[in-house]
C-alpha cells in the first residue's frame, strides 16, 4: 500500500537524488526511478491474486475512517543513520501523524484477513536509494545532514494504492492493482 507524489514533489525529489548521486562517490547506490517515488503504507511481499478483493475490502474498510489531509515531504536523511546509510531517504514533516494513522488503520485492517501486524513503529519516507554495500561516503553523510529540513513538497493524500512491484535487472516496475479513496465517512 503506498501513497504517491505529485508531479511536482517528485521532480524536487528527484532534483535532489541527482545531487545525492554525485555526492555518493564510488558508495555502490541502487537509485529509485523518479516514477517509482512514494510512500510506503505497508509491504505485503508475494499474495495469492485471489487474496486481491478481500485485501482492498479490507484498505476500504480501514481508509473509510480517514478524510484526505496534505502532508509535507521534507527533509533528507538515512536509515539506520546518514553516516553508515542502508537506505537513502526524504522525509515526512507536517501531516506525518496523520499519515501514521491511516498507516496503522491498514495494519489493523490487513491483520484481521491473516496479514502479520508490523512489529516496529512506522517511519513515514520516500525511499530514494538503497546501499548496496556499506561504505564511508563523506560527501553523502554532510549533504544528507545538511539538508535535513530541505522542503519538497505537498502531497494531497486523498487516496491510498494497492501495487504490485516487479523486480528486474532494471529496478522495480510498480503497476496499479486498486486505488481505494478516503472518505472520511465510515
Amino acid at each position: 500500500m503506498a501513497v504517491p507524489l505529485d508531479d511536482v514533489t517528485r521532480a524536487a525529489v528527484a532534483a535532489t537524488a541527482l545531487e545525492l548521486r554525485e555526492r555518493a562517490g564510488r558508495l555502490p547506490v541502487s537509485w529509485v526511478a523518479p516514477e517509482n517515488f512514494h510512500v510506503t503504507l505497508k509491504f505485503l511481499g508475494g499474495i495469492d491474486e485471489a487474496r486481491l478483493p478481500f485485501i482492498v475490502t479490507a484498505l476500504q474498510a480501514s481508509s473509510a475512517w480517514h478524510a484526505p489531509f496534505p502532508v509535507d515531504i521534507r527533509g533528507l536523511g538515512a536509515f539506520p543513520s546518514a553516516t553508515r546509510a542502508r537506505v537513502l531517504w526524504a522525509g515526512v514533516g507536517d501531516g506525518g501523524e496523520a499519515l501514521g494513522a491511516l498507516a496503522g488503520s491498514v495494519d489493523e485492517g490487513l491483520a484481521k484477513i491473516g496479514f502479520p501486524a508490523e512489529d516496529r513503529p512506522f517511519s513515514a519516507h520516500v525511499t530514494i536509494g538503497r546501499v548496496r554495500m556499506p561504505g564511508r561516503a563523506p560527501e553523502l553523510t554532510a549533504a544528507l545532514m545538511g539538508a535535513a529540513a530541505r522542503p519538497f513538497g505537498r502531497v494531497d493524500v486523498h487516496a491510498i494504492l494497492l501495487m504490485r512491484s516487479d523486480l528486474s535487472s532494471r529496478g522495480a516496475r510498480y503497476t496499479v492493482l486498486a486505488r481505494v479513496p478516503l472518505t472520511g465517512q465510515p
